[in-house]
């Protein structure tokens, strides 16, 4: 509206003056008159158009604000009377009602040595995955800050609340290729609290971390644990189609006096095949002690793989189907002989429908070895659900 405004009030200043200059130009014709009025004109507008605007959310250079809100509505035909779904999934999880999974508003500063996130939520999202967080902490979402520690290379040394180092998926839907997330992302860290140092080749084809948390997927230290926990990330990317990468956690999550060492790996890649076709293969494995100082572990793993197809620029399908082995239920116990171990696929549709608003839709179901879930208060083996979601970002 502003650029509107001065167009047009810089058009009658500009007509008038024109007019009133060439009105005292006797050997000009009206024609002459005109074409000089129309030149004038022509690039006063040139001018405009090629002026740069900032993006939406630019405060300043320095410092931004974006915001995201995701909706959604989803039904598990199992019709569970308490309205939650399951006990191992952590995000779209209120059955048969519409809710808001993730409301977040960021605010980061950015400067070429110095960067900042502040990020507050709400949702069932922050309900359920930081369950174990006191109080508001469960509406952090981000919160970190850092700096560079080097005049040539892009190292940098960063600490707080971030979004977890392990994975593709994160808690924001429209960055991830599903819907809903994977059961490996939802049972392993979304967020991490620490500090970490981080470098960039030159290039941008590596970037290398080393972190130490506070624990797995931790704010609050739980009490009694005072050993750190230590990670890694690594990511390759040699050119824009491709990123590989690989993540770890080493750490417990119980008091010192019943430490269990916890060791796990997350590796993945995605591959763009083609402009219309993309694939995300990834696998998570992990072990730990079965009691302190024990040299006896047992261990869990997940393999994944999606396939994403896009027709258009505002119409995409993917197809995920993956597995999860806790048959020692370290991570997800049932009290079932053989825990948890199941099968997960799911297909989803998006419509873009504005730059800014994605609509999806997901079919999504489990089979399980155990007859873990339930369905008019019998067990069975399996669960069936739909989720729909509407997101706006800016």
């Amino acid at each position: 509206m502003k650029i509107i405004s001065k167009t047009v009030a810089l058009f009658a200043i500009i007509n008038f003056s024109i007019i009133q200059f060439l009105s005292a130009q006797s050997t000009l014709s009206d024609a002459d008159r005109q074409s000089i009025v129309q030149q004038v004109k022509k690039e006063v507008i040139d001018s405009l158009n090629n002026e740069p605007q900032k993006p939406i959310g630019q405060i300043s250079k320095s410092l931004s604000i974006s915001g995201y809100l995701e909706t959604y509505y989803s039904y598990d035909f199992a019709n569970p009377e308490n309205h939650i779904r399951q006990p191992f999934v952590y995000a779209y999880n209120r059955h048969n009602e519409f809710n808001v999974n993730l409301a977040l508003i960021k605010l980061s500063y950015a400067t070429e040595n110095a960067r900042a996130n502040i990020a507050l939520m709400a949702g069932t999202y922050s309900n359920d995955n930081l369950a174990a967080e006191p109080g508001v902490m469960k509406n952090i979402y981000e919160a970190n800050a850092g700096f560079k520690i080097s005049k040539k290379k892009n190292l940098w040394i960063d600490a707080g609340v971030f979004v977890s180092h392990i994975g593709f998926e994160s808690a924001v839907g429209k960055d991830c290729w599903t819907l809903t997330r994977s059961i490996m992302a939802d049972n392993s860290p979304y967020y991490e609290t620490g500090a970490k140092i981080s470098y960039t080749t030159d290039n941008g084809k590596w970037f290398i971390s080393g972190l130490v948390l506070n624990g797995w997927q931790r704010i609050y230290r739980p009490d009694g644990n005072n050993f750190p926990a230590f990670s890694h990330q690594l990511t390759y990317k040699p050119n824009s189609k491709v990123t590989l990468n690989s993540s770890s956690f080493i750490g417990s999550d119980k008091p010192d006096t019943a430490r269990q060492m916890r060791y796990f790996h997350n590796l993945y890649g995605q591959f763009q095949l083609h402009e219309k076709f993309g694939m995300i293969a990834g696998f998570d494995i992990g072990a730990q002690q079965q009691s302190k100082n024990s040299s006896t572990y047992t261990t869990w793993y997940a393999p994944i793989l999606i396939l994403k197809v896009s027709p258009t620029d505002k119409f995409s399908i993917a197809a995920r189907g993956e597995y999860y082995n806790d048959a020692s239920g370290v991570i997800i116990s049932t009290g079932t002989p053989n825990n948890f171990q199941i099968f997960g696929y799911s297909l989803n549709l998006d419509y873009l429908i504005h730059n800014t608003i994605l609509w999806r839709i997901e079919g999504r179901g489990f089979s399980s070895k155990d007859k873990i879930f339930v369905k008019d208060g019998n067990p069975i083996a399996t669960n069936s659900f739909l989720t729909s979601s509407l997101a706006i970002s800016f």
